[in-house]
């Protein structure tokens, strides 16, 4: 996730980092205009049309759909900001309810200085299972071993979080068998734990269930289909000057579209994914300063 300051408008106006819209689309710009050039000097000097030609009634169909794209890529943009702050809301309860569970646990746990190291690695083992799965990749080297944990004992090709919950669980169990945890701590404690259980499914949801194909596509389409016949509708009022303004229009569009598409999963390593990591290795440093 980049690191800004929003009140910072030059240095936010020409910066540009790599997940700046305009480095990914720079090939497709070029083309854009490429054709936009192509288009507006065959019309100009061949076509030669005159000023009652039919070419402007191009001009009214945009008009009439600039409100309805419009209503589309903001539609989209809202959908997919809202995934992105459901799975930022998500990350932001895993890390109140490790505090928590941290809390109750230092003072059920106060004398059982073994137990307390464990779940002081296991909370935040969790936290690193569930960002490496979101992500589809596995890195045991996260783990923190401890006495009843050994980070080569999980396979690392099965559902990585519910081994570690299950770990967690098993603890639990253990320390209710041997007397240290009454009926009543399990009680206190259950909701913390069941919260990541429900967190996990929340955030897998949102990884595994994109916009639906046909409304991506007919969005891709119809940009596309906009763009491509805008030099045409405009060449006999703007001239030669058609082809910046329809580059600009077009980057808008399809900028507000990749957008979209990078933040609808917020769980990778794009530059304006959720930063995960960092969210991981606070929960490790608050817990391990309450166990």
């Amino acid at each position: 996730m980049v690191d800004y300051n929003s009140r910072d408008w030059l240095h936010t106006i020409f910066s540009l980092h790599k997940g700046d819209t305009a480095r990914k689309l720079g090939f497709v710009l070029f083309g854009m205009l490429a054709y936009c050039t192509a288009v507006a000097y065959f019309i100009i000097e061949y076509v030669h049309p005159g000023p009652e030609s039919d070419l402007k009634n191009i001009a009214i169909m945009h008009s009439l759909l600039g409100f309805v794209i419009s209503t589309l890529l903001v539609f989209r943009t809202n959908t997919a900001y809202d995934r992105w702050w459901e799975g930022r809301k998500a990350w932001g309860s895993l890390t109140n309810n490790s505090r928590n569970l941290a809390i109750k646990l230092a003072h059920i746990l106060a004398d059982q200085e073994e137990d307390r190291h464990f779940f002081r690695a296991m909370i935040p083992n969790y936290a690193y299972a569930l960002k490496n799965h979101l992500r589809g990749v596995a890195q045991p080297s996260e783990w923190e071993a401890c006495p009843g944990f050994d980070p080569a004992s999980i396979d690392v090709k099965r559902h990585q979080p519910n081994q570690i919950a299950t770990r967690l669980f098993g603890k639990m169990d253990e320390l209710y068998q041997r007397g240290v945890l009454r009926p009543e701590h399990l009680l206190v404690l259950n909701a913390e734990f069941q919260s990541f259980t429900d967190i996990c499914g929340i955030c897998e949801r949102i990884h595994t269930t994109p916009i639906p194909y046909s409304y991506s596509s007919f969005l891709k389409k119809f940009v596309a289909l906009y763009c491509l016949t805008l030099p045409i509708g405009y060449v006999l009022s703007l001239h030669y000057w058609v082809v910046p303004v329809v580059l600009i229009v077009f980057y808008v569009l399809t900028s507000l579209e990749l957008i979209a598409e990078e933040i609808e999963d917020p769980f990778g390593t794009d530059d304006n994914d959720l930063p995960t990591d960092r969210m991981s290795a606070n929960i490790r440093i608050a817990v391990g300063d309450l166990l």
